[in-house]
């Protein structure tokens, strides 16, 4: 592995990093919040210099155009791993200890949408916008911003694509990807736009605006009231919300086929998505049901909690209108099938996706046909073409790893926390990068009474859930590290 190439990937990144945090230093003097610049300029100067010391190596231009896919793979890691580390930085100007600013600053990049914050008064507007830029930049990767804009990181960028948004195929909207990558910023930058302007014709205020549209779309939730949604106790703006988080979840390269052949029957022919809109509806229409008659609810109120509560934690947004902690064991159980679910491929969702899922039922279909006929071939199609045996491999150890380290995870934190509820729905949330969690730790509530031990695990899950596993898994390999 050539270090001193991803040195220099990482100095490009590091110093435009940097140059993202004069946005927040902005919007502080368009809030006249003049004082509030500080923390924000004094975190670009260091992710700059950073940059500017990574920068310092013999590394050639050229390499970038035969980058390996090992390189690749830590490249996407560390850049993930630098880039939370910067975002603390701002945190640490408000008196967070620096767990609780790490914790926070992860939670935004990888769009969990956790918080530590117990006291929202205490802290200032430009503060919250930033906590939701964090969530926006990580929503769609910042790999991916970088391969869209700079060029002279266009071609290793299809390694790095990848490694950063990991998919059962190597689908991309346009052959070349630096295309595709912009492709996808600029449907996500214009759905951004569109709710923003949405919810200000529905009555919010440009600064909620913009702040609630920036989690939506990112599929963060973090928001800049404690109630959040609940706090704007308006059925529209909650309407408004739910549709965009709904088409967050789709598959952006769908979207971006939608467009190219105006015609709605890319989406149609998409198993994936007639999944994925056929679980919303089956959950959220017996989530209704059990409203209705475990916890009385009228219909009205329950549809509408029961659509937006399974669109948020199946899209792992997190938001909430309702504070699902005092429903009934039933209606609990349901929305607890939601968090092992995620959106579309492609999608800023977390979780574990939908493609995989349909995978994991045709795959034991096709065992199970096996069995019975052991001399027949039962090829595994998904999206109308042939999945071959790398990706099967590949998905398998997916699944299998994200248990696995969501069952380290609830171990971990059993023994710390003494509290087994607690440690499952944290360690759900955080690898699936979901938010909120069950227990102590509902819609409404924070993160900050957990043990710091427990903070720094969902940290550790909250990054590998976002980078869906595969590069930390990569580093874990000796040969990885051979010069």
């Amino acid at each position: 592995m050539r270090y001193n190439l991803i040195f220099y990937i990482l100095s490009i990144a590091l110093k435009h990093i940097g140059i993202l945090f004069l946005i927040p230093a902005i919007v502080a003097i368009l809030l006249h919040e003049n004082k509030e610049i500080v923390p924000f300029i004094a975190t670009a100067l260091i992710s700059i210099l950073i940059g500017f010391i990574f920068s310092i190596n013999n590394a050639d231009k050229k390499d970038l155009d035969n980058i390996k896919k090992t390189e690749s793979l830590a490249t996407v890691l560390f850049a993930w791993v630098l880039f939370g580390l910067i975002c603390t930085i701002p945190y640490l100007f408000y008196d967070f200890s620096f767990t609780n600013a790490c914790f926070e600053a992860v939670s935004g990049i990888t769009t969990t949408g956790g918080t530590v914050i117990q006291n929202f008064n205490l802290y200032p507007k430009t503060l919250f916008f930033y906590r939701s830029l964090t969530q926006w930049i990580g929503g769609m990767g910042i790999v991916v911003l970088f391969i869209a804009v700079l060029p002279n990181i266009a071609v290793a960028g299809r390694q790095m694509f990848y490694a950063e948004a990991p998919a059962p195929t190597e689908d991309k909207a346009t052959p070349r990807i630096r295309f595709t990558a912009s492709w996808l910023w600029g449907l996500y930058l214009t759905f951004t736009v569109l709710e923003v302007i949405v919810l200000k014709f529905l009555g919010l205020d440009l600064y909620n605006a913009v702040v609630t549209s920036l989690s939506t779309i990112a599929t963060g939730g973090l928001s800049p009231l404690s109630g959040g949604i609940v706090d704007y106790n308006s059925v529209p703006v909650s309407i408004c919300v739910l549709i965009f988080m709904y088409i967050a979840g789709i598959n952006y390269i769908l979207i971006y086929r939608i467009i190219k052949n105006k015609s709605l029957k890319p989406l149609f022919k998409s198993e994936e998505f007639r999944v994925y809109t056929g679980i919303i509806i089956i959950l959220s229409l017996c989530l209704t049901i059990s409203l209705c008659v475990n916890s009385g609810y009228e219909f009205n109120q329950a549809l509408l909690n029961s659509f937006f509560e399974i669109v948020t934690t199946m899209t792992t947004t997190g938001f909430a209108v309702d504070n699902y902690i005092n429903w009934d064991t039933a209606s609990k159980a349901i929305l607890f099938l939601a968090f092992f679910t995620g959106g579309c491929a492609m999608s800023t969702s977390g979780g574990i996706k939908i493609i995989r899922w349909i995978f994991v039922f045709k795959y034991l279909k096709r065992e199970l046909n096996k069995i019975i006929h052991p001399k027949g071939v039962y090829p595994i199609k998904l999206e109308n073409s042939v999945v071959n045996t790398d990706i099967i491999t590949q998905m398998v150890a997916f699944i299998a790893f994200y248990f696995a380290f969501l069952a380290l995870g609830t171990f971990l934190i059993t023994i710390v926390e003494k509290n087994s509820i607690v440690a499952i729905t944290t360690s759900a949330t955080a690898i699936g990068n979901i938010g909120p969690a069950y227990g102590a730790i509902g819609p409404m509530d924070s993160f900050f009474p957990l043990h710091t031990f427990t903070k720094w695990v969902l940290i550790f899950l909250m990054l590998i859930g976002r980078l869906e596993i595969i590069p930390f898994l990569a580093i874990l390999n000796k040969d990885l590290w051979k010069n």
